[in-house]
């Protein structure tokens, strides 16, 4: 850790950087899927935009402020890369978005914004009843507060997760996220659903349980076990909801955005199994392994877009055939979604089944959500089959193109499909940097 300080006057507030193996494994993919987008951009927005230094300017702030969540422990700073995210994300959706772009940005900057309104408001009542906006600092005085102050506590956990669980696109308050994911280029769609939703994850995992919920454990140990129970049970409707929508939708870029809903609600069961390392190094994981294969999945829906000039899966086809490139990581991306082994997707899923299946031997309330877990795998593998029947195979039914796409999307797709099956064969890097986070 690395700390400075940043603002004497407000009690010696310091400009902290710090890393462990969860932050830098989020930051590693973080910082490949940004170069992935950046290679595939130019030739994806053609003559147009080829010279426009815009993107690539609103690109490189995205990523700071990405990669300043992950790698800072004050409350401030993160506060500030949290919104520094948001303002070139509405930008990029709304100046490179398909139809009606700054509706759609505008949809995604105000669910996001209220969600962060929440998140301050807890931050606020950190600092009132700690005096401190350290992440470590904040973690040993919670437990100490003063009287008056016992009773926020359990709020200040609610107030952080439901802020947070909105960036995450959790299940009621996800309606942002089709119409972002699906109207954004398919560069920003591949930041979006890759890194952007999962920095809402690593913010309940980093803030909600391992600032704020030990203190929650030791002072009302009740309402502990009950938000655990709770956010497991957003997680599997979460989970059912996004698969069952993306089982009956036909606009390419939407089948993919529900299924990133979906994948949300995996990592939220995941997260209530907080007890357990297994369950909390399969869901770190996940969030790496869902963010490349994510990535590469939006990046080959752009790709089938910019040849084909169409959207609709119903009257696509026979892509195999005709970009056998693209449709090869597109298929890649697709399996690993949908946890087949050995793509990368299906370790973390795994890792978070295997300690699920240890925290039901203590606690039997997880019995039928872990269950219930399982079956939701059945219905990813389903959209998963459906995506790769009508797109992938079969013949034609509208639009053909005779070429795949350029080099450099190609690469920059490969570049991503490589890292999905390296992570799905040897998963042991990311394995071991995560561990060492939860002991």
């Amino acid at each position: 850790m690395e700390s400075y300080i940043w603002i004497p006057s407000f009690n010696n507030t310091s400009f902290t950087l710090f890393v462990d193996g969860i932050s830098v494994s989020i930051v590693i993919i973080t910082l490949v899927l940004a170069i992935a987008a950046s290679l595939f951009s130019p030739r994806y927005f053609g003559e147009k935009h080829e010279k426009d230094a815009g993107f690539y300017t609103l690109l490189t702030i995205l990523t700071a402020g990405l990669v300043g969540v992950f790698i800072t422990t004050n409350f401030l700073f993160f506060y500030f890369n949290w919104e520094l995210m948001l303002i070139p994300a509405y930008f990029i959706i709304g100046g490179w978005g398909y139809n009606k772009p700054y509706k759609t940005a505008f949809k995604f900057f105000v669910y996001t914004h209220t969600g962060a309104v929440f998140v301050l408001l807890g931050i606020g009542a950190i600092y009132l009843s700690t005096g401190s906006l350290d992440f470590f600092a904040v973690a040993n005085l919670l437990p100490m507060v003063a009287p008056q102050f016992i009773s926020w506590i359990p709020w200040i956990l609610v107030a952080f997760t439901g802020g947070f669980a909105v960036k995450m696109a959790i299940f009621p308050v996800h309606a942002w996220l089709p119409d972002a994911h699906s109207e954004a280029p398919a560069p920003m769609s591949a930041m979006l659903s890759g890194v952007i939703i999962s920095a809402g994850a690593y913010a309940i995992l980093r803030i909600s349980l391992l600032t704020v919920f030990p203190a929650v454990q030791i002072l009302d140990p009740a309402f502990s076990v009950q938000f655990l129970h709770g956010i497991c049970i957003f997680g599997i409707i979460t989970a059912f909801f996004g698969s069952f929508v993306a089982l009956v939708r036909n606009d390419i870029k939407k089948i993919i955005a529900y299924s990133s809903i979906s994948h949300m609600g995996y990592i939220l069961f995941g997260l209530s199994l907080f007890s357990n390392s297994i369950a909390m190094t399969g869901t770190v994981l996940h969030i790496v392994t869902h963010a490349v294969s994510k990535g590469l999945f939006f990046l080959t829906a752009g790709a089938f877009m910019t040849q084909l000039e169409l959207r609709d899966t119903r009257v696509m086809g026979g892509m195999a055939g005709q970009m056998p490139t693209t449709a090869t990581v597109s298929a890649t991306a697709a399996l690993s979604i949908a946890g087949i082994p050995p793509l990368a997707c299906f370790i973390s899923e795994f890792l978070i089944f295997v300690g699920a299946f240890q925290v039901v031997a203590i606690d039997s309330f997880y019995l039928w959500p872990t269950i219930l877990m399982l079956i939701a795998t059945i219905f990813s593998l389903a959209y998963v089959l459906r995506f790769i029947a009508r797109v992938l195979f079969g013949e034609p039914k509208a639009t053909t193109t005779d070429k795949d796409v350029p080099f450099s999307m190609k690469f920059a797709m490969v570049l991503l499909a490589v890292l999905v099956v390296v992570i799905g064969i040897w998963p042991t890097f990311f394995i071991q940097l995560i561990s060492t986070a939860f002991g």
